[in-house]
């Protein structure tokens, strides 16, 4: 979450720090003014091309250590993972989970939660033939739900996160929610408006100046609200599986952590603790469905602003999987086109931009991803989440049919992540 195309690490190394080169900063302010805080990402990069793939800049008070560019990122996360394989400052979220939870946590916990995480998600079926049936009941209702608008123009952001946080949730919780639940629409709100915070140029003068926006009225005051609600309402789910919880038969994440702590409840030096179970199962959740999900909006966008490739993609569908069938993992080694087409995603835009690997960088072409024979061929430089420890593969091949038009795909915001823009579109059957 602290790149969308840039990997920004807080280095404590004050030898390494000085070592690389970077504009000189102002005390307080760092280099603040020679940044423009709502196109950071554009504002580093500028700076990349006259300092090179590595250099120091200080977001205010904060000094970090940016990397830029395939060679620079494999360095760092691949060829010496270990080192850097700890997270840097988030201040908005860091006010929340103050070093708890699997995904903020640098401290001796953080390998133990991870392979817990891990351990227990697979037991709950990710990664096996349960999870797959999950992911297709669930497309199925979610093709019902379009169905349903009969070809309205709507926005599709809450139906691809309601899809995607209720394949999620039974593993985390042990059932789903009703699509017009209200609760879930209300936390789904939530996740997206704290996430959008950070994408702004207010989230970015909050992550410099964190010391001093804490105090101030502003729309910083409304994101900690957000987050502090969706941490009440894991908290209470919680409670609700305390009270009801059976150790010889775990329904879901929170039973078995819930069993794990009741295991080490005698160890003073355990990682299984209250705060650490509320704030790993809000990881799970909020990262589960906000991640995944503006990914499949961006997909969306990308497809109606290339329908020459939506077309593509929809005849190697027809062909290998069929017209009224759900696409299964297996498919995937037979759709060379699909897996090119719907995997693009400016993430990590250093890398995925590397004009040394890619002959058009800037465009969305999926024959980057194909041999001279049509095949899809790997590259090391697709990065669409990580890379190194932290990747995270994803196959989505979309059968949806899209109107062609004049669509902008550029994100709305870009910061510590790239926020889609908004968009509607409308559904039809084919």
């Amino acid at each position: 979450m602290l790149a969308s195309g840039l990997l920004l690490v807080a280095l404590l190394a004050e030898d390494l720090g000085e070592a690389s080169p970077g504009p000189t900063p102002l005390p307080f302010l760092g280099n603040y003014l020679q940044l423009n805080t709502e196109q950071i990402y554009d504002s580093l990069m500028k700076i990349s091309e006259r300092y090179g793939p590595v250099f120091t800049v200080h977001l205010g008070p904060r000094r970090v250590v940016v990397l830029c560019g395939y060679d620079a990122v494999k360095e760092a996360l691949v060829d010496q993972a270990e080192e850097f394989s700890g997270r840097g400052e988030q201040a908005t979220f860091d006010r929340l989970f103050k070093g708890y939870g699997v995904a903020f946590s640098n401290d001796q916990h953080a390998k133990q939660l991870w392979c817990f995480c891990i351990t227990t998600l697979r037991d709950f079926g990710v990664g096996k033939r349960g999870i797959e049936e999950s992911i297709q009941e669930e497309a199925g209702f979610l093709t019902e739900a379009f169905r349903g608008t009969r070809g309205a123009i709507i926005d599709p952001t809450f139906f691809l996160s309601r899809t995607v946080s209720d394949v999620i949730k039974p593993i985390v919780f042990g059932d789903r929610f009703d699509y017009e639940n209200k609760e879930l629409l209300s936390l789904l709100r939530m996740m997206k408006g704290s996430l959008a915070f950070t994408a702004t140029s207010t989230g970015q003068l909050y992550e410099m100046f964190y010391s001093v926006m804490n105090h101030l009225p502003g729309p910083q005051q409304q994101v900690f609200k957000e987050l502090q609600g969706l941490e009440d309402f894991i908290a209470k789910k919680v409670e609700h599986n305390q009270r009801t919880l059976d150790p010889n038969s775990p329904r879901d994440f929170i039973d078995s952590f819930l069993i794990r702590m009741q295991e080490e409840k005698k160890n003073p030096n355990t990682a299984f603790c209250m705060k650490n179970l509320v704030l790993t199962t809000l990881n799970l959740f909020f990262a589960g469905t906000e991640t995944f999900s503006m990914t499949l909006r961006y997909g969306f966008l990308l497809l109606m602003k290339h329908p020459d490739v939506e077309a593509k993609v929809h005849e190697e569908i027809d062909r290998v999987i069929g017209k009224n069938q759900h696409p299964r993992y297996q498919d995937q080694a037979k759709m060379s086109y699909t897996e090119a087409g719907t995997e693009v995603f400016p993430m990590l835009g250093s890398v995925l931009a590397d004009s040394k690997f890619f002959s058009k960088p800037r465009d969305f072409n999926p024959q980057h991803f194909l041999d001279e024979k049509g095949q899809f061929k790997k590259s090391d430089t697709f990065v669409p989440f990580s890379i190194g420890k932290r990747c995270r593969p994803l196959f989505t091949p979309t059968g949806a049919s899209l109107s062609p038009e004049d669509i902008e795909v550029s994100p709305k915001h870009v910061g510590l992540t790239r926020i889609p823009p908004y968009y509607t579109m409308s559904f039809l059957p084919r």
